[in-house]
């Protein structure tokens, strides 16, 4: 395969890597912090947890929401430093935080989620690279970097956000969000296999997102098994991986492995992000097996009527779930097929494991 063909995509998906790695962190604390505080709280109105009458417990639980607050300019602030360096960051992550507090003419506040954010780093980005080429004399360059650059780019981020492309982008997750809703009064294994789907496609990304965040808006409405079917189905790409690395060994080279484990770890705690490198290096095969792999999950979680009071998911918040027993099948169940099938689409590929790394991996584009 000619790789100078694909560059510019390979440089994308780079891009977009670097974002989401930093956000995983703020991903984890948000979410472990908050389905901490949850487990050990009592229980309040409709039986769901109530931290408020705990200090410590009230604590934990407005880290955790600070941590998931600054997803956004976290996203968005480290795309943009991937495309342009430093002076990247400051138009990125004011980019970021304007898209989560966009001005509607009611008095309220439009959020473009993490679809949005994505967009918004890499234009961020690409704007502050086109102003370095700017020519400047020689007294200004030396504050180009600190100074005029992010104020510049920033004021550019900041009209597209807020005038052109914000509430566009608000009003597409919105609809999202609405055909989800429109959906939990319809067939419940339909939503539950498309919220696996979306959980599974791009592992911690937009689609991801918006399902994530409607299971989340669900609890605040009393109902808890949407978000107990995105939470089997979160965990379960991470865990399908590390499973399948560790029953066909050989289909794996060594750097493989070590990723299945450091999966095993990340799926645990719920992070859906760990089975980002398996994808990057061969998506053709993984991201079919995680998909099935979580609408297995989630289906059996809908089914069995798993209910998670926590905005997150895998074995770490068994404490607040509802219908415990079928959690655990679910992810199990869902664990096994990604693992089955991932390692059965490669050994009928008969792709040999290669000598190097993941990154020596070729991209099957």
């Amino acid at each position: 395969m000619d790789n100078n063909k694909f560059e510019p995509l390979l440089k994308l998906r780079q891009y977009l890597l670097t974002g989401v790695s930093y956000a995983i962190p703020f991903v984890a604390c948000g979410g472990i912090l908050i389905a901490l505080s949850l487990a050990f709280a009592p229980r309040g109105a409709n039986n769901a947890p109530d931290p408020s009458g705990n200090p410590i417990l009230s604590m934990m639980l407005t880290i955790g929401v600070a941590a998931f607050g600054l997803l956004l300019p976290v996203i968005a602030g480290y795309i943009s430093y991937a495309i342009a360096g430093r002076p990247g960051l400051v138009p990125g992550f004011v980019g970021g935080f304007l898209c989560a507090h966009i001005p509607l003419p009611d008095g309220g506040e439009a959020s473009t989620g993490f679809l949005g954010a994505i967009i918004i780093g890499l234009l961020a980005g690409w704007i502050v690279n086109w102003i370095k080429k700017i020519p400047a004399p020689k007294y200004i360059k030396p504050i180009m970097p600190i100074l005029i650059i992010p104020i510049l780019s920033s004021l550019f981020v900041g009209l597209l956000v807020l005038k052109v492309i914000g509430l566009p982008i608000a009003g597409v997750m919105a609809f999202l969000g609405g055909w989800l809703q429109t959906m939990s009064t319809g067939n419940a294994v339909v939503l539950a296999m498309v919220l696996g789907a979306m959980i599974a496609f791009d592992m911690g990304g937009p689609v991801n997102k918006v399902a994530f965040f409607f299971g989340a808006g669900m609890i605040e409405q009393g109902n808890f098994a949407i978000m107990g079917a995105c939470a089997a189905a979160i965990c379960t790409p991470p865990l399908g991986m590390g499973l399948a690395t560790l029953i066909r060994r050989k289909l794996w080279n060594d750097e493989e492995r070590e990723a299945g484990i450091a999966g095993l770890a990340m799926g645990l705690i719920g992070i859906t992000e760990g089975a980002i490198p398996f994808a990057a290096s061969d998506p053709l095969k993984v991201i079919p097996s995680i998909i099935v792999g979580s609408m297995v999950a989630a289906v059996i979680a809908m089914l069995g009527q798993v209910g998670d009071h926590a905005p997150h998911g895998g074995p770490i918040v068994l404490p607040v779930v509802d219908g415990k027993l079928m959690y655990i099948i679910a992810i199990i169940a869902g664990t096994v097929v990604t693992a089955l099938m991932i390692n059965a689409l490669k050994s009928l590929g008969n792709r040999k494991p290669a000598a190097g790394s993941l990154s020596d991996t070729k991209y099957d584009i």
